[in-house]
């Protein structure tokens, strides 16, 4: 079975593929202190509640927080006895590799949704990622990544909010029942969710100015279906995106291998 592994600046996601579907997905905080033995610990207790054997014989990782993976590797090594496959090292081929400037590097989440959004929808895509930060990827015609956008994230907007001004509370995001709130925390709630949604039309329309050709906007992240409700723009809302793009670009590196 392969372990699909999608360490975030907030949250890592392990989800257990068994070559027709995911068995399981399971979240635990982003930490780059916790060791091999504790990622085995609370891995195989979960599985262990799902009944799902810990029969693990491929892993593939994609990470935002260099720091994590060493553990990782050592998780890989120490239990499952197999080397990870790590998006964005030279190791890790692509099916299509990114189009941007010389040296310039490019997140491996953003391949990651790159390659699955291609797959799913063919080219000329934007895909909208709400994570830590929301992120906009532009997929070309033939599956490259070409490019985006990152902005900051709707809980990092929301946290610098309350951190600078010393009057105004910690909220969270939900999508408020007016744009004109009566009280400070309908008022926050309001700026940044509708904030959002015009940052999110903003970028989308000009993005599709630029690239002159219509274009598909899929969305991810666990903030996605809660800002479908305030927008059209969305063409679908997928929240398994990250893990079919690790799946597929297991699978094409394996097939290179074989090859």
């Amino acid at each position: 079975m392969l372990l699909c592994i999608d360490c975030g600046n907030t949250n890592t996601v392990f989800s257990v593929w068994d070559g027709t579907r995911f068995l399981c997905t399971l979240r635990a905080s982003t930490e780059h202190q916790r060791t091999a033995d504790q990622y085995y610990v609370w891995l195989s207790t979960l599985m262990e509640h799902y009944n799902i054997e810990m029969n693990i014989t491929e892993v593939i990782i994609s990470s935002t927080v260099p720091r994590v993976v060493f553990n990782l590797r050592v998780l890989c090594s120490r239990y499952f006895d197999c080397r990870p496959l790590v998006v964005g090292k030279p190791e890790c081929a692509l099916p299509v590799p990114p189009r941007v400037d010389q040296g310039a590097t490019v997140g491996p989440d953003r391949l990651v949704n790159t390659a699955a959004g291609f797959d799913r929808h063919g080219g000329d895509l934007i895909l909208v990622d709400f994570g830590t930060a929301t992120t906009f990827d532009v997929v070309d015609i033939d599956g490259a990544y070409i490019g985006g956008a990152i902005a900051p994230g709707v809980n990092l907007s929301l946290e610098a909010l309350h951190m600078a001004a010393a009057a105004l509370p910690h909220v969270d995001i939900t999508m408020p029942q007016t744009a004109i709130g009566t009280n400070t925390v309908a008022c926050m709630q309001s700026g940044v969710y509708w904030g959002y949604v015009g940052l999110v039309e903003g970028i989308v329309r000009q993005i599709r100015k630029e690239h002159g050709r219509q274009m598909k906007v899929i969305a991810t992240g666990g903030l996605a279906p809660l800002f479908e409700q305030g927008t059209d723009v969305f063409d679908s809302v997928e929240d398994d995106l990250t893990m079919h793009g690790l799946v597929l670009i297991n699978e094409f590196n394996k097939k290179r291998t074989d090859g």
